[in-house]
């Protein structure tokens, strides 16, 4: 593990997958935590509208096109996240000398699809 980063215990199935949770180095602006924040707020709320979709019998189709709707907003919430973490994270670390984190950079796109 890095030096100047801190492991917390995440409890997730990244643990198991040898992928340790750490703090970032450079703190997140506020302004970009709202954006980020407030996209989620959107999928969760999209989330509830499925579920009330479900309790009300709705036709298979438009459940469908919500999901499709909920999977495309995660997809691009990750891949702002992953714009960030290469524009900080990534770069900080190859400034280091730590070029492992480009192996680490692919395996996370990877999972992105």
């Amino acid at each position: 593990m890095e030096e100047n980063k801190m492991e917390v215990t995440c409890g997730t199935e990244h643990a198991k997958e040898g992928l340790c949770c750490h703090q970032k180095a450079t703190p997140r602006e506020e302004k970009g935590i709202k954006l980020l924040k407030n996209r989620l707020s959107r999928m969760t709320g999209q989330l509830n509208g499925i579920a009330k979709m479900l309790d009300e019998n709705r036709y298979c189709g438009d459940i469908l096109i919500q999901v499709a709707a909920v999977e495309s907003a995660l997809q691009a919430f990750g891949y702002l996240v992953l714009q960030e973490h290469m524009a900080t994270c990534v770069v900080e670390e190859i400034q280091k000398g730590n070029l492992g984190v480009v192996e680490e950079t692919v395996e996370l796109v990877k999972k992105l699809k």
